[in-house]
């Protein structure tokens, strides 16, 4: 298998790295502040001490002894990289900027239309940012190497965790979506260990059973893939692999998109790193759906 590209990782982000390892080690108003950091990056280089202080609701004093337990002097040498990836700047998307502002046209919903396009894009770009070909391709090796990879998601991503394992089933037996119709996740993970992988999924409000499902799973020995909507999400916080989406949405209801493209991504990495066996079994399947006649064959044209 080819070596993955080392990414070069800019300042800003390897404070937001350390923020994240040593978050589970900080007192509990100290956490608070470094969950306001790790999912608002960009405040942090353009609001006052006061005012981050404000919007995450503690003490400005509180995000100078953050910075200073991880090793800054204080709190505006904790803020420079920010400071400078803003100085840096980011790329512009003109032509997707006037072709957004074109759908605002036409009343009330074609706002509402130009908003949940301009989300679903921002969304996805915002979590591949977040992330690398490298960091996909360690979780995707992960679950080929598994002798079984569990998929857990309760709610509308139990519908998300079944589609991953059943697409994957057509390459791999090794996978599997639980809870299982009827049980409980932990029921499902009671013969799980470190041969075994759990690749979960919860978003705000984090659901318990995801949350109790890692404890355990991690207690076994169990490796973990995480996708949550936070860097300070207990889900992203306790995964061996962890991965953060971006859910934001004009309606009422999170939205999946990025969610779904981070899984697909994942998927088309575990049939690239697969055995060449992996496609002859994606064949078989197919070829076998024909024979049943499982699919609706089109008749040749005359």
């Amino acid at each position: 298998m080819e070596r993955a590209e080392k990414v070069q990782k800019s300042p800003h982000q390897d404070v937001l790295d350390s923020v994240a390892s040593q978050l589970p080690e900080l007192t509990p108003e100290l956490r608070k502040a470094a969950a306001y950091v790790l999912e608002n990056p960009n405040d942090v280089g353009v609001s006052s001490i006061r005012e981050i202080a404000e919007a995450a609701q503690v003490k400005p004093n509180t995000f100078v002894r953050m910075a200073r337990s991880l090793g800054f002097e204080g709190y505006d040498d904790f803020r420079a990289p920010f400071r400078e990836e803003l100085r840096n700047g980011a790329t512009n998307f003109p032509d997707r900027a006037r072709w957004l502002q074109s759908l605002s046209k036409g009343g009330k919903l074609g706002g509402l239309y130009a908003e949940m396009a301009a989300s679903a894009v921002g969304n996805i770009e915002r979590s591949f940012a977040a992330t690398d070909a490298a960091r996909v391709k360690a979780a995707a090796d992960l679950i080929v190497a598994a002798r079984r990879t569990y998929v857990l998601g309760v709610g509308i991503n139990h519908t998300l965790a079944r589609s991953f394992a059943y697409l994957a089933g057509m390459a791999l037996d090794s996978i599997e979506a639980i809870p299982r119709q009827g049980g409980h996740a932990l029921d499902d993970l009671a013969r799980a260990d470190r041969r075994d992988v759990l690749f979960a999924m919860t978003f705000k409000p984090y659901r318990t059973e995801v949350v109790e499902a890692l404890a355990v799973a991690k207690a076994q020995g169990v490796t973990i893939i995480g996708i949550s909507d936070s860097p300070a999400s207990p889900l992203v916080v306790g995964s061996d692999h962890g991965f953060v989406v971006h859910s934001d949405t004009p309606q009422f209801f999170p939205s999946t998109v990025a969610t779904v493209a981070l899984l697909e991504t994942i998927m088309a990495f575990v049939i690239a790193d697969a055995s060449p066996d992996v496609i002859a079994n994606i064949e078989r399947f197919h070829e076998r759906r024909h024979a049943l006649g499982i699919y609706l064959e089109e008749s040749n044209p005359k």
